[in-house]
Order: structure tokens, then sequence, then C-alpha cells
């Protein structure tokens, strides 16, 4: 295999930061050879410094895609860290639904899975949505899943998965519930796969045509940012929520401070973090 040195772990981790904003710091060699080495034997080229020159002068973005593709993890299952799908079921959903009864209002609840991977997460929203309603599209809501993989979000959408991907946090009740056994697969049932649309997103970029939502979950993918990328991503965050909108983060992140746009509450067990009130000038 193909070794990094020192010189082109800096102009890798740069080139990774400049398409993603991962930040890789001297530390995660071991983690770039791990993977792009494939692409770097694939082509043939005789170092990673070739591989970023070959990615600058790529006009069809390909080799770009396939790079964020490796480097991003899209480490997920269904039910990950079931506290924050016990207050969005028990607390916050019920709470939305409430708000807009006594509105009178028909206005579409928005649900934004900001780095959604290979889909599980939002597939889980959409099954705890209809454990809950019955009908989720009788409260007119929506689901938006979103990624800066184009092959994760086409995973996402097509909502087909392994054995070994169901057993990670699906209950057998519900997967025989919702989804579908094709040969070794299992795909997940179009009264669920209907609730919810997917698109290409890098969270670094401006997000702000995606419109406004009622929750956000953005979980365990800030970690990977610089400190100042992360606090700019959660700022762009709290604009795109409505009024009195909720936010779920990774269990082992925290928006905390006097400095952070939102305050926290705690509900069956999970933080959640809700815009902080301005006071009128």
């Amino acid at each position: 295999m193909i070794r990094l040195n020192p010189t082109e772990l800096k102009a890798v981790s740069d080139y990774v930061y400049s398409i993603c904003a991962v930040s890789l710091d001297q530390s995660k060699g071991y983690l770039i050879e791990g993977r792009l080495a494939h692409i770097v034997d694939e082509l043939r080229l005789p170092s990673y410094g070739q591989l970023i020159a070959r990615a600058r002068t790529d006009a069809s973005g390909a080799l770009n895609r396939r790079i964020i593709d490796s480097i991003t993890t899209n480490e997920t299952l269904f039910f990950r860290d079931t506290a924050p799908f016990d207050a969005l079921r028990h607390k916050v959903i019920p709470d939305l639904i409430d708000r807009r009864t006594r509105a009178n209002s028909n206005a579409p609840i928005r649900i934004w899975s900001a780095a959604c991977s290979t889909g599980q997460e939002i597939y889980t929203i959409g099954i705890v949505l209809k454990e809950l309603l019955g009908n989720p599209v009788k409260y007119n809501i929506r689901l938006l899943g979103t990624d800066i993989s184009d092959q994760a979000v086409q995973r996402a959408s097509r909502g087909v998965y392994s054995s070994v991907e169901m057993a990670r946090g699906m209950p057998p009740n519900l997967r025989d519930r919702y989804f579908i056994r094709r040969d070794d697969n299992w795909q997940i049932a179009d009264e669920i796969r209907g609730l919810a649309s997917f698109r290409h997103a890098n969270l670094m970029n401006d997000f702000s045509a995606l419109g406004r939502f009622d929750i956000v979950f953005c979980r365990n993918v800030a970690i990977y940012f610089t400190d100042q990328d992360r606090a700019n991503l959660f700022r762009r965050i709290e604009r795109s929520l409505e009024r009195g909108g909720y936010l779920f983060i990774g269990a082992m992140e925290s928006l905390s401070g006097p400095d952070s746009p939102f305050d926290s509450e705690r509900h069956v067990r999970a933080v959640i973090y809700r815009p902080k009130v301005r006071s009128s000038p």
C-alpha cells in the first residue's frame, strides 16, 4: 500500500477540509490511508499528492464526490440513542400538533434530518410518526433528508437495507410492519418512504433555500468540524428554525453557554435545544 508522507498529509487534509469541512489533524494519517487507499490503487496513482492533483483538475467533479463518499463516515443505525425519538413521540410532536390546532393552522410540520446518511434516522422518524399518529399525512407532516455524500443520499432514497443493517436498532416487530423482504434485504414500505424527500446538501454552504423547519436533527456530524465552523453551522440552523422550533444534536454534543443561540430543555431523558427568545429592542 502506498504510504502517506507528512507533506501529503497536510495537503490532503487541507483539500478534504475545502470540499466538505471535515477537519483532519496531523494524527489522522491512518484514517486518510484507510479511506482513500482504494481510490489511489484503482487509479494507479503513485502518491496521495497525485490524487489531490487529479481531483483539482477533474472538471466533472466525480473524483471529488468519491473522496467525500470515502471520507465521510456514514455511520448510522435505526433508533440511534433512543431518547430523542422518545422525546419526539411524547413531547415534541404532541406540542406542535396542539399549537397548530389552537391556531387553526394547516401549515406543514417540517422535519429535517441534516446529515441523513443512508436514511436510517429519517425512516426511524417516519416510523415514530406512523406509530404515534396513525396517518401522518393527515397532519401535513413533511420529512427532508440531506447529506453531503451523493452515494448516501441515493441509498437513503432507495430505502433498502441488509439484514445486518436491520439488526442494528430496528425492533423485529417494527421491521415486519414497515419493511418488505426483498431476497436478502429489506425495503422500507411506501407508506413511510412517501413521507420523505432527499437532497444533496453541504452544511458549510448556504442552505436557506431548503426553507424553514419545525424540527431539525443534526446529530453527530458537527463533531468533525472546527470550533468556528461548528458555531457558524448552528447559528445558521437557528435561523432556519421556525419560532418555537426544536433542535436535536448528538448525545455527546452540547450547545450550552452564553454565546449559544439556543436554550436547552430536558424531556424524556433527551436534551432538546430551542432558539432563544430575542428581546424586543
